[in-house]
């Protein structure tokens, strides 16, 4: 019986640390495409604020989110959702507004979570020959099938 029972429970070991394993490995994929989705959205986001910047560069972008998307930013009137935001980033671009003064977005902090990441980032503004770092601003993203889903704006 002990003969039998050592191997029985060496086997047990064994798959239990295989599988915890397996589970670590899951979790930092996991995390690392949560970070390389904010990545792409941060970095896009640059690319339409520039002049010359185009609608394919905000079709990108949009390309990130959720059909069911939601933009939350109580500060500037509540909820928008994925259309009203797309067109929000349409009628600034048309407008000029898209004008090179954000020369980059300085991420500060990030935590990151199980679908979720909360950022604390200020904009870097071009003032002249001068840069400014703006105040800093927090972000949650929270995520769906490899998609953001929801903004929620925290300034």
């Amino acid at each position: 019986m002990k003969k039998t029972l050592i191997p029985f429970i060496s086997i047990l070991l064994f798959l239990f640390l295989t599988n915890r394993s397996n589970a670590q490995e899951k979790i930092l994929t996991h995390k690392d495409s949560l970070n390389a989705i904010l990545k792409e959205y941060y970095d896009l986001n640059l690319k339409i604020f520039q002049t010359g910047s185009k609608v394919e560069d905000i079709d990108d972008l949009f390309s990130l989110f959720t059909e069911d998307f939601i933009y939350v930013h109580p500060k500037y009137g509540g909820n928008y959702s994925r259309e009203d935001l797309y067109n929000g980033y349409k009628n600034n671009q048309s407008n000029g507004r898209y004008n090179g003064k954000i020369a980059d977005i300085k991420i500060e902090n990030k935590i990151v979570g199980l679908n979720a990441i909360v950022v604390e980032r200020r904009f870097v503004k071009k003032t002249g020959d001068e840069m400014n770092e703006g105040e800093v601003q927090m972000t949650l993203f929270e995520f769906k099938e490899g998609k953001i889903s929801r903004i929620m704006e925290y300034w």
